[in-house]
């Protein structure tokens, strides 16, 4: 008899786990609606099938020939690898991003014993998301901004050498954001 009851106490969670596992996905496909989610959080109508990522100029004062080239195909591969998204070079893309880097600027952020100890550096980035396939849909701006401090007992070269890396990084992630996320 105990043994009766404890299989059907087990049927009885494998059957309430299995429910409770459907109503769960029954609420995702209802809360879905007209969106594809993805697991990185991009929030992408399901007509939008291709982008084109143009090359991000850099238009600030001071010109680190490395970063155009670096941000412009690391925030490609972002978005080819982490939406349903397809690069395309042609006109014709659902979505076209076009933009400029617009700051790189070094400032004085920390002095100890009265010369300065860390310098701050500035860059941002201006982008415009144009959709193709909503009729009438407004371009969308979008600004980025980070700031890197580094020790001031090293160059700028020195300080781009160590902070390339992260600047790349942290600016492609804060544009994949504001372009594919609601929050």
């Amino acid at each position: 008899m105990l043994v009766r009851q404890k299989l059907h106490g087990t049927r009885s969670n494998s059957l309430h786990i299995t429910r409770i596992f459907l109503l769960v996905l029954l609420v995702m496909s209802l809360l879905s609606g007209c969106k594809v989610y993805t697991f990185s959080g991009a929030s992408i109508p399901p007509e939008i099938k291709t982008v084109r990522v143009r090359y991000i100029e850099n238009k600030a004062r001071y010109n680190n020939p490395q970063l155009s080239p670096q941000l412009t195909e690391k925030l490609r591969q972002k978005i080819v690898s982490q939406t349903k998204l397809t690069q395309v070079n042609g006109e014709d893309a659902d979505y076209d991003i076009s933009g400029t880097i617009t700051q790189y600027d070094v400032s004085t952020s920390g002095i100890s014993n009265q010369q300065v100890s860390t310098n701050r550096l500035t860059v941002a980035v201006t982008l415009t998301l144009l959709n193709r396939k909503t009729p009438g849909a407004e371009p969308r701006n979008i600004s980025a901004s980070r700031s890197f401090d580094f020790s001031a007992s090293l160059t700028l070269p020195q300080a781009e050498l160590q902070l390339n890396d992260e600047i790349i990084r942290n600016l492609t992630d804060e544009i994949f954001n504001q372009l594919f996320s609601n929050w």
